[in-house]
C-alpha cells in the first residue's frame, strides 16, 4: 500500500485541484474546518470553484479567505450569516448560491456517498427551496420536494486523529459534516491534528473508515478560532 501521508497541505492538494471543480469542505462554523487544506487551496490558485460546504467562513477564515480572493463561483450551502463579503457578492450578482434547510444538505451529501441519486423530504415545500424541482403527494397526504445527491470532485475534510491507513476519529461536534463530506467526494484529503501508526485506534473509536480517505496532511497545531467569542463578565 502506498502512503496516503504528505508533508504539508500544499503537496496534499497538489494534482487534484483545478479549476471549476466541485468540492465538499467539512466543518460547522469554524468548527471543524481543515484550515490548512483551505489556506493551501487559496494558494493554488484554482479558480470558478463550486464549494458543498454548511457555511461560507467569515471574512478572512476558512472559505471566506476564498471569496475574498474570487476563486469560489458557486457556493451550495445552509447557514451563509457570518459573512459580510459573501453577503456583498451574493447581492451583486458575482456569486451563486443554491440554498439548502441544513438537514437537507446533510442527507444530500450521505446520499451522494451512498450512491442514493435522489430522495424525498418534507422540509422547503411551498418555499422558493422547492422552486423548480419535482414535487410529489405520498400516500400519508403530505408534499415532499426531491433533492438530488451531491457529489464533489474533490473532500476536504478535518479530523482529530487518523492512522496511517487513513482511519479517522473525529473529536466531539468537529465530527458535524466531515463524514459526509468525506464520503461524497470522488477524492478525500484529510488534514489531522495526531497520526498514529495502523492498530493503534481501536476499531470501535473510528468514526470513518479509511477506505474513504486517500490523502492525509498533519497539522498539528490548527488555530481554531471561534466565530463570535462571548465572555460573560466578572461577578
Amino acid at each position: 500500500m502506498s502512503s496516503k501521508i504528505y508533508p504539508n497541505a500544499a503537496q496534499a492538494l497538489h494534482g487534484l485541484v483545478a479549476d471549476h471543480q466541485t468540492l465538499a469542505v467539512g466543518g460547522f462554523g469554524l468548527c471543524g474546518i481543515p484550515e490548512a487544506l483551505i489556506a493551501a487551496l487559496r494558494d493554488s490558485g484554482a479558480k470558478g470553484l463550486t464549494a458543498i460546504s454548511n457555511n461560507a467562513g467569515v471574512d478572512g477564515f476558512g472559505l471566506g479567505m476564498l471569496l475574498e480572493t474570487r476563486q469560489i463561483k458557486k457556493m451550495i450551502s445552509s447557514y451563509v450569516g457570518e459573512n459580510k463579503e459573501f453577503e456583498r457578492q451574493f447581492l451583486s450578482g458575482e456569486l451563486e448560491l443554491e440554498f439548502n434547510p441544513q438537514g437537507t444538505l446533510a442527507e444530500r451529501l450521505r446520499a451522494g456517498g451512498a450512491g442514493i441519486p435522489a430522495f424525498y423530504v418534507r422540509t422547503g415545500y411551498g418555499t422558493v427551496v422547492a422552486e423548480g424541482k419535482e414535487t410529489r403527494q405520498f400516500p400519508d397526504g403530505h408534499w415532499y420536494v426531491m433533492e438530488t445527491a451531491l457529489k464533489a470532485d474533490v473532500s476536504l475534510v478535518k479530523a482529530w486523529k487518523a492512522d496511517k491507513a487513513g482511519n479517522l476519529v473525529f473529536r466531539k461536534t468537529s465530527r458535524n459534516f466531515n463524514p459526509a463530506c468525506a464520503m461524497a467526494g470522488k477524492v478525500c484529503v484529510a488534514e489531522v491534528e495526531q497520526l498514529v501508526e495502523i492498530g493503534e485506534i481501536d476499531p470501535d473509536h473510528v468514526h470513518l473508515p479509511g477506505i474513504y480517505v486517500d490523502r492525509i496532511v498533519v497539522n498539528a497545531t490548527p488555530e481554531k478560532r471561534i466565530e463570535q467569542p462571548t465572555v460573560r463578565g466578572a461577578k
